[in-house]
């Protein structure tokens, strides 16, 4: 496990199987994961100043977390809707 939070893993901890079946079969799950991971990164950079960033761009970055883990989200429910 990671030392950066907000890691999929740690977000869904319920879903870690069907996480890794999307990001194999599923090539906007896959796009998506990948993203919320590189912004994930980014801001987890900006808070420990590895990279700072101004706190306009970091809010950015957190918003776009935000948004890419609602469409995660979305995904894992129909994905488990689809194999019950």
């Amino acid at each position: 496990m990671t030392h950066t939070p907000h890691e999929l893993a740690e977000e869904f901890p319920d879903k870690a199987a069907l996480i890794h079946h999307l990001k194999t079969r599923d090539g906007e799950f896959r796009f998506l994961a990948e993203r919320y991971h590189k912004v994930n990164r980014a801001i987890h950079r900006a808070e420990t100043n590895v990279e700072p960033t101004d706190q306009f761009h970091e809010e950015d970055m957190r918003k776009e977390r935000m948004r890419l883990k609602d469409r995660i989200a979305a995904h894992l429910n129909q994905a488990a809707v689809v194999e019950t």
